[in-house]
Parts: C-alpha cells; structure tokens; sequence
C-alpha cells in the first residue's frame, strides 16, 4: 500500500511574503526591551549597594536611599531605620517584577507575533511559554501589572505622610481599575475558551 503524498505548502504571493515579513520590524523593539532589563539589572544593583552601605554606617548611602525613596520626616535620620528599610526593599521588589513583566514580554512576544524559538525539551523553558498565545499572553500581563500596583500602593502607604489624601485616593482608585480589569479580561478570555471547545 502506497504511502499518501504530503500535500504541498502553498506558496505566498510577492506581496503576502512582503506582508507577513514586516513582523520583524518588531525585533527592535523587543531588544529595546532588552536594554531597557539591563537598565533595571543596574538600578537594582545600584540601590542593593546602597542598602548594604547604609546598613554598615554610610551617611551618603542612607542619605541617596532616603532621596530614592521620597521618604521626609521632621526628624533627621541617621541610621537605617525599619521604614526606610521596608520602603528600599519594596522598591527592589518593584524591580524585580517590573523586570519580569519584561521578560514575558519580550519572550511570549516574540515568541507569538515574530518567530518560534523552538525551545522545545530545553530545561529551562518557562512553564507559560509551553502554551503561550496572544490571549494568555494578556491575562499573564495583566495579573503583573496588578502586582506591579499592588507594590506600589503599599510603598504609598508606607509612607502615606508625604503623600495629599487626593494622591491616595486616586492611586487606589487606579490599582482597583487595573484590578477589574484583569478580572474582565480573564472572564472574557474564559467565555471564548469555552466558545471555542463548543465548536
């Protein structure tokens, strides 16, 4: 019995090839993203020394923290004080959040809209990227983000005495819209997930 012959690959037309060519207009934006994490990497590292100074007796690093940090009080401060620590540690946190924002991006991007990278069997392939596409892709994004808020409101709070009750009102506002939100587009990607395996 004969072997059934593969049928053939359409070939693109001039244009379609043209066309479906343009994606990689995007690869100089995903490796802005790169030096962008490298930005991070560095600031992170900058602030981590400065920690470890202060923590040790620096008055430049403590004095570099607390302007890092926005942190006022009457009081002049002179040593670490658990605040100041919370707050530089939250703001590390934020980084490194920040930074894996990036590499979802940049990874599942690429990954969706440019090109395979055939990661396949490789042991250090990210669990979300074996099933990774443009809907999961935002539900991912977006429950970073509300990560990335959530930090940001507690170093608001932390710190809520140089902060107007206008400011606090609206950054919690903000993180319960993006909060929502996340919400709406993980229901929503749930009904068409649904809607699909019904058909």
């Amino acid at each position: 019995m004969s072997k059934p012959t593969p049928s053939k690959k359409s070939s693109l037309s001039p244009l379609s090839n043209f066309i479906f060519a343009s994606r990689w207009l995007q690869l100089p934006l995903y490796l802005g993203l790169i030096a962008a994490q490298a930005v991070y990497v560095f600031h992170f590292w900058v602030e981590l020394v400065h920690l470890l100074e202060a923590a040790f007796g620096s008055q430049t690093a403590l004095q570099a923290l607390i302007n890092s940090i926005g942190y006022k009080t009457d009081a002049p401060i002179t040593a670490l004080n658990e605040t100041v620590i919370m707050l530089v540690v939250l703001a590390l946190i934020d980084v490194v959040m920040i930074s894996n924002l990036l590499i979802m991006v940049i990874v599942g991007g690429y990954e969706t809209f440019v090109s395979r990278l055939n990661l396949e069997g490789h042991p250090d392939q990210p669990e979300w990227l074996d099933h990774v596409n443009a809907s999961v892709l935002k539900v991912k994004l977006g429950t970073a983000i509300i990560g990335i808020s959530s930090i940001h409101l507690l170093k608001t709070f932390i710190n809520a005495a140089n902060y107007d009750e206008k400011v606090l009102m609206w950054q919690t506002i903000i993180h319960m819209a993006f909060l929502l939100s996340a919400i709406a587009i993980a229901y929503a990607d749930r009904l068409m997930s649904h809607h699909d395996k019904a058909h």
